[in-house]
């Protein structure tokens, strides 16, 4: 019998799928009180069309600080996403984002006061001068609007941050919480919650030996699950422990 060939690498990574961040695939372990506060969000733009109440004051102004890996970007990523899925006035940026992006998210909320939107700043520790004083100019906007959020993050508090002194202020003048990243054990449900939205069944001795013998970050988790989906697929094969050995090998 002539064996088939294997599909060529670019195909199989178009067949992945990657499933979006939302809140409900937020481990939310150690930062329930964050993602109650987040969803209460979600729910009210979801409520809007017909009213006319204000945003409740703890919807308003939120950061969140932590260690790299602990959810800071996902869940920015997930409230962004909601927004856009819900026909709300959604913007997310960054340090790399550039200063007409800036203008655009100052011009959209300053002219819809009333209006709900959601701006979403992941990274503010990294910000430079220019994106310092356009968010600064954004929170004031936003405070004095009825609708409108602003959720932010950074690696340290705010009272830690580099940042100028008027900025730093302001970003305590709303809710604050610690993001905490997750156990091993949440780690391991986690990996096998992103298994599962993708379709894939993972052997029992995957995860555990993945969380020994790599990264132990969840994006890089994240990363190679993408990966080992791809090369599943390519392979046809399922993904056992000797399959991620090989492919593993074959990376490096």
């Amino acid at each position: 019998m002539t064996n088939l060939p294997s599909l060529p690498r670019q195909i199989a990574l178009d067949l992945g799928h990657t499933p979006k961040p939302s809140l409900s695939n937020f481990i939310s372990t150690g930062n329930e009180n964050l993602s109650s506060i987040l969803k209460s969000l979600e729910e009210s733009w979801q409520q809007t069309e017909n009213s006319t109440d204000p945003l409740r004051v703890d919807m308003r102004m939120i950061h969140a600080w932590g260690i790299s890996g602990s959810g800071r970007t996902h869940i920015l990523q997930a409230m962004y996403l909601k927004g856009v899925e819900l026909g709300i006035e959604a913007f997310i940026l960054n340090q790399d984002s550039s200063a007409d992006d800036w203008r655009m998210a100052g011009k959209t909320i300053e002219e819809n006061p009333k209006s709900p939107a959601i701006l979403c700043v992941d990274d503010i520790d990294h910000l430079d001068e220019f994106s310092q004083g356009a968010l600064f100019r954004l929170h004031n906007l936003i405070k004095e609007s009825s609708k409108q959020s602003l959720v932010t993050t950074s690696l340290l508090p705010p009272a830690n941050l580099q940042l100028r002194e008027d900025l730093r202020t302001r970003l305590a003048w709303g809710l604050v919480f610690q993001m905490h990243a997750l156990s091993d054990a949440e780690k391991l449900q986690a990996l096998q919650q992103a298994a599962l939205a993708r379709g894939l069944n993972l052997s029992n001795e995957v995860a555990p030996w993945l969380l020994r013998h790599f990264h132990r970050d969840m994006p890089s988790l994240m990363s190679l699950l993408e990966a080992l989906d791809a090369y599943s697929l390519e392979t046809k094969r399922a993904i056992t422990l000797p399959l991620v050995k090989e492919m593993l090998a074959q990376k490096n």
